[in-house]
């Protein structure tokens, strides 16, 4: 319920001035991304994860955090800070 994934394969993409395989995985939460020492355990949990499955380097990933605020997504016709 919390958690939704949008995957988009086949984009021309470059990172660090190369166009070689790469990822970038954008990750927004409320209440869970607000801070350097959380996302320090998220990102290295998360490059486990892809670096596993995609079979690519960790310098050919980045990971984008955005906090958010609970009147920031709608859900159920209102905003989650009303659910």
């Amino acid at each position: 319920q919390r958690v939704n994934v949008t995957v988009r394969s086949g984009l021309h993409m470059v990172l660090s001035g190369s166009a070689e395989p790469c990822a970038q995985l954008l990750v927004s939460s409320i209440g869970v991304v607000g801070s350097a020492e959380q996302n320090q355990r998220h990102s290295a949990r998360f490059f486990d994860v892809l670096t596993a499955k995609l079979g690519l380097g960790p310098e050919r990933i980045v990971i984008r955090f955005f906090p958010l605020e609970p009147w920031q997504i709608g859900k159920n016709r209102t905003v989650v800070t009303f659910l």
